[in-house]
């Protein structure tokens, strides 16, 4: 049998990230435009999936 590589995994999470990292950067440059309190609720709001398990 051959060894389970964990590379290709590991490079998913890697690409997930940078996924993720891209949207949250795009996000927060949309947020520039908007008011500072709007911009902190939906900073909250992306903050909310990592917290809860939903």
């Amino acid at each position: 049998l051959p060894q389970l590589n964990p590379t290709p995994w590991l490079l998913m999470m890697l690409m997930t990230w940078l996924i993720i990292n891209t949207m949250m950067a795009n996000i927060k440059n949309m947020n520039l435009t908007k008011t500072p309190l709007t911009a902190k609720m939906n900073s909250i709001k992306m903050k909310t999936p990592w917290i809860w398990p939903w």
